[in-house]
């Protein structure tokens, strides 16, 4: 794929990751995560730069254009976000099988993971030192979030097959 066609589909997944969580009030934003689906979704189909750039700046943009997310967990997020997009990205370079689900699922629950993982940290650590703790993580990042990491793990390896199938990405392998 050119580096024209990557940059139009890296800035296409920006917009909807600005647009895709104005209807949601916030509590339902943390339950769906629609920001996360773009940002995963360019890392695999367009490669590591991009998937990075992707998962930093939407949430910088949708906090600035609208709002969301909020000041207080914009930084913890920026991080996660780029993380998806960079572990997606990298992974799905990398992990080459005959199985296209494989090829997209792998790289998914890998970036999910360590997303979570890097967000916890950084809350932790830097964001909220002192008043994070490893249950408000697992609580906020899996159990408040299980019905959106569903909706990635579903609709994620369903649309990269679609745009490959449509010959609007390259297939792996």
């Amino acid at each position: 794929m050119s580096h024209t066609k990557r940059l139009v589909y890296t800035a296409i997944l920006i917009a909807i990751g600005v647009v895709l969580p104005l209807p949601f009030a916030p509590e339902m934003g943390k339950v769906l995560l629609p920001m996360h689906l773009p940002v995963l979704l360019c890392g695999i189909i367009c490669g590591v730069p991009y998937g990075l750039a992707c998962g930093a700046v939407t949430p910088v943009l949708s906090h600035l254009m609208t709002g969301k997310p909020p000041m207080a967990i914009l930084p913890s997020m920026i991080c996660e976000l780029a993380v998806y997009g960079l572990v997606s990205a990298l992974l799905a370079r990398f992990i080459k099988t005959k199985n296209t689900y494989l090829n997209t699922l792998v790289p998914l629950i890998c970036a999910m993971l360590a997303g979570r993982v890097i967000y916890g940290a950084m809350n932790a650590l830097v964001f909220q030192a002192g008043d994070y703790s490893m249950q408000i993580w697992m609580t906020s990042m899996f159990v408040t979030a299980l019905p959106g990491i569903i909706i990635q793990i579903v609709l994620i390896p369903g649309v990269v097959f679609a745009l490959q199938r449509a010959k609007l990405v390259k297939a792996y392998g």
